[in-house]
Order: C-alpha cells, then sequence, then structure tokens
C-alpha cells in the first residue's frame, strides 16, 4: 500500500527539483514512482503531420520516486513521514508523522 495517493501535495525532498511543491497526478505503485504537477519538466517535440500544420514543443511532467518526496500533511502545513493505523471499523487510515492527525 503506497502512502503517497494522487491528489496529495508533496515537497521534493533531492534533485533538480529539490524544494518545489506540488500536487500529485500519477502513481505507479509497481515502478514506485509518482508524477508531480510542475517537477522533472520534460520537452517532446512535436513534429507536423498534415500538410499547413506546426510543429510544437510539448512540455509535461516525468516521473520522479517516491523516495524523493515527502507528503505535506494538510493539517499542520509541514512535510512529515506518514505511519498507517487502523481505525474503527478495521480500515487503515493514514496518519502524519509530527501532529499525529488522520490524513
Amino acid at each position: 500500500m503506497s502512502k503517497i495517493k494522487k491528489g496529495d501535495i508533496v515537497l521534493v525532498t533531492t534533485g533538480d527539483d529539490k524544494g518545489r511543491t506540488g500536487k500529485v497526478i500519477r502513481v505507479s505503485p509497481s515502478a514506485a514512482r509518482i508524477q508531480v504537477e510542475g517537477v522533472n519538466i520534460q520537452k517532446k517535440h512535436h513534429r507536423p503531420k498534415k500538410e499547413g500544420e506546426k510543429g510544437q514543443i510539448i512540455e509535461k511532467s516525468g516521473f520522479i520516486f517516491i523516495s524523493n518526496v515527502k507528503l505535506i500533511c494538510p493539517k499542520c502545513g509541514k512535510p512529515s513521514k506518514v505511519s498507517h493505523a487502523r481505525a474503527g471499523g478495521g480500515k487503515r487510515k493514514r496518519i502524519c508523522g509530527k501532529c499525529q492527525a488522520v490524513i
């Protein structure tokens, strides 16, 4: 079970984009990688297919390793480690390591 999910706000801890925050767009648990909005921007050159159409350069976010980010707690607003605990009904909940709030 991944500790980071789609829609979470994360802080990048290593690499060229160190210190940036962004929203998680996609998660690939099998590859242990995530795609964060505005981080690891890659350019793709798109060739024109039809006559009269212009070529263009498309920018998109690339994948980064899950281990290179920290989840930002929505309650305390600080980057923290995430743990799991069982709540009422036996469901697993994510818990902030700093303020112990349920995420």
